[in-house]
């Protein structure tokens, strides 16, 4: 499960009660998921409110028929992953953009991707329909086809909203919809305990010091809570809405921002209110300390030697792979192959397939999920070896198909041999090449990335 259903699953059924919904906006650069965020948020202005909201806060609410959902202002699922990769699942339901002028994208697909990893439901706006040269039929059997989004209308379970950000059309229908999806999800929280949550952004402000916006999850966050929120602490001094009105108290699914923390906490640290200021400065000393270390020794990887010794300890069921393919011709075979392997009971479940190397997106998404990312013909960028190497992230490449499902194979039945490979410590490009007599050729390098040592192979 979550974290954040983590966050109630100790508590009593009978005192759990629904929350409104919190809702992250997802989908390719340019579909309008800025535009259509602001849309919703000046639809919701009452009349007669100067300037509207002033604080951004990184969240905010709007009403609906006297119910109410909440936006995060934070669209894109590189910040949806990196809040996972934290431990934090800031959002209930997934609104997937796609514009009906332009159809599924390549970050379309990818942005899917992380949203079925984090195991929420979806909901499709269709932008953009006020575009001459808008097809949203068209774009609706791209989704059935390409990603398995069957609109309700064509007999499927997801529901697809034609929108405009420019003219507001839909924008109420499409708050409805998210409306209607959270009736047949589980969104609880238990509001007469003690705030947990997760922390959507901190900094400082001049006149203030730190700021953070926190998401409150379960219980009720009240002026005067000592807090803990990652490796800060501190007792709440004030609390604003993100109309920037002084609130004395907050409650599940509400974000607001709070002034009083030692340091600004990092978006996707979980925050916790706990009964004295002892408690919560020898618990944050502590988590410096474990940072501390975790940043002299490496992250340990979970690897695919380790598959197996994960299901034989229970802790999974299924190896979780994000899959890169060098041509459009080769992804189907490979994921269909990697799909069909079957080891007793564990099977295997591909989070994203996608085709080009492997980017720091998809290291991300495998590190926010546990899952290891599998090469078929390409390799990973810099940026991306690097940040694997820090993160723990278990990279594969091949090269021939059958050793690729080989390997998948004998991790889940626990015979895998460790693969010994060379490992990149600095990258250097020629830009001369000098003949010495009896010394040979020289190359004049410049250093790229990393080291160059004496001795080393090249």
């Amino acid at each position: 499960a979550p974290a954040w259903r983590q966050l109630y699953s100790t508590e009593e059924k009978s005192d759990l009660e629904r929350r409104p919904p919190v809702v992250t906006i997802l989908g390719h650069v340019d579909h309008g998921k800025t535009s259509l965020l602001d849309k919703i948020r000046q639809t919701n202005v009452q009349e007669g409110e100067a300037g509207g909201i002033t604080q951004h806060i990184g969240a905010y609410q709007v009403e609906h028929d006297n119910r109410v959902v909440t936006f995060l202002d934070t669209p894109g699922h590189e910040a949806f992953t990196a809040m996972r990769s934290r431990g934090a699942a800031g959002a209930d339901i997934a609104v997937l953009v796609v514009a009906a002028d332009d159809g599924v994208m390549p970050t379309t697909r990818e942005a899917l991707a992380h949203a079925r990893a984090a195991g929420v439901p979806i909901v499709v706006a269709l932008n953009k329909i006020d575009r001459n040269n808008a097809n949203p039929e068209y774009v609706k059997q791209q989704l059935a086809e390409e990603l398995d989004l069957r609109s309700d209308e064509w007999g499927g379970d997801t529901l697809v909203v034609p929108v405009s950000a420019k003219t507001g059309d839909g924008i109420e229908d499409l708050i409805e919809a998210i409306l209607l999806v959270a009736d047949d999800t589980e969104i609880l929280a238990n509001p007469n305990t003690k705030a947990a949550g997760t922390v959507l952004e901190g900094r400082m402000e001049q006149g203030r010091g730190p700021v953070a916006t926190l998401l409150v999850q379960n219980g009720t966050l009240h002026t005067g809570d000592i807090v803990i929120a990652g490796t800060s602490h501190g007792r709440i001094k004030a609390m604003f809405d993100e109309k920037g009105k002084t609130v004395k108290e907050a409650k599940p699914s509400q974000p607001v921002s709070v002034m009083g923390l030692d340091d600004p906490p990092h978006a996707g640290d979980m925050f916790e209110v706990v009964k004295d200021i002892k408690v919560a400065r020898s618990t944050t000393e502590m988590r410096q300390f474990e940072q501390d270390q975790a940043e002299i020794q490496p992250a340990v990887a979970f690897t695919l030697e380790d598959a197996f010794e994960r299901f034989q300890a229970g802790e999974t069921k299924e190896l979780l792979l994000v899959i890169k393919v060098d041509v459009d011709g080769s992804l189907e075979p490979v994921v269909q192959s990697v799909e069909h392997i079957e080891v007793a009971d564990f099977n295997v479940r591909v989070l994203h397939a996608g085709v080009g190397n492997i980017s720091e997106d998809d290291v991300n998404l495998a590190n926010a999920s546990g899952a290891i990312i599998i090469g078929f013909n390409v390799h990973a960028d810099t940026a991306a070896a690097r940040t694997a190497e820090s993160l723990g992230v278990d990279i594969r490449s091949y090269n021939i198909i059958y050793k690729l499902i080989e390997s998948v194979e004998l991790a889940l039945k626990g015979l895998l041999e460790p693969e010994y490979a060379d490992r990149t410590i600095g990258v250097a490009e020629v830009r001369a090449l000098f003949r010495v007599p009896r010394v040979g050729n020289i190359a004049g390098s410049y250093v790229l990335d990393g080291t160059i040592r004496r001795n080393s192979k090249a």
